[in-house]
């Protein structure tokens, strides 16, 4: 099939079954495949090189996690959290949501209060600036994507505040912020319970111009349901993108 005002090729193709899907996907003539998890168990029995630290990070006093959905590491190695201020939300709360940590788990900075509805993604790009998502609205607040530099400096907006819609100016629920080798930006847009048609992915310059988007609610070829997660490889060329609804993985070119 081919996206309407692109002349690449695109094909993907799912086969849904219970808890598994194939997925495969043809983007620009390049040809990958996925396993989507099964519905058995997974296996736990394998050696894990890796142990559980508790109480790593040093959080204010009084201060407790919330859903923490965003974790990304800034080139000095230190921890961004992006953490749901002790609950799962912050339209109620005035504690600061962004938070960056040292390797030992010092807290370096916070910011970000007042600013957030449900904080979900976060991307920190190789120069140290961050992109956020809030992937719900409340109270006129919400359902944007911000650019911030490594000290909280607001430098750029997607989105716009508490208002959800389909166009290139519009989200119904961002998810989540990937930066291509060449500064382009994608953003997942669609979540469950979302209440929008929304299940597409934008391309953004690293300027905030629209360029594109793809994607549509569905199972068939080149349609999505909840795109939820992004990542590039590390020639930041080839992007992948998690759909729990639909149990696969499709990577693009």
């Amino acid at each position: 099939m081919t996206i309407p005002g692109q002349s690449k090729f695109f094909e993907s193709a799912c086969r849904v079954a219970g808890h598994a899907a194939l997925c495969a996907t043809v983007l620009l003539g390049v040809v990958v495949t996925a396993q989507a998890q099964q519905s058995s168990a997974p296996s736990n029995d394998l050696p894990n090189p890796y142990k559980t630290t508790t109480g790593w990070a040093q959080l204010p006093e009084g201060r407790k996690w919330g859903a923490t959905d965003g974790i990304d590491i800034s080139p000095e190695g230190n921890i961004w959290v992006f953490d749901r201020c002790g609950a799962n939300g912050c339209s109620d709360s005035n504690l600061p949501p962004v938070l960056e940590f040292d390797a030992s788990g010092k807290l370096l900075k916070s910011f970000g209060a007042g600013m957030f509805v449900f904080p979900h993604g976060v991307a920190v790009q190789k120069n140290g600036d961050l992109w956020l998502t809030d992937a719900k609205a409340d109270k006129g607040k919400g359902l944007q994507v911000f650019k911030f530099s490594p000290d909280g400096k607001l430098l750029l907006t997607l989105g716009k505040a508490g208002v959800a819609g389909e166009t290139e100016d519009t989200f119904g629920s961002p998810t989540d912020v990937a930066i291509s080798a060449k500064g382009d930006i994608f953003i997942s847009d669609g979540h469950k319970g979302c209440d929008c048609p929304n299940s597409r992915i934008l391309k953004f310059s690293k300027e905030g111009k629209f360029i594109k988007s793809f994607g549509k609610k569905g199972s068939g070829p080149g349609e999505l349901d909840m795109p939820h997660s992004l990542a590039f490889d590390s020639q930041g060329e080839s992007s992948s993108q998690s759909d729990p609804e639909e149990y696969c993985v499709e990577r693009v070119e």
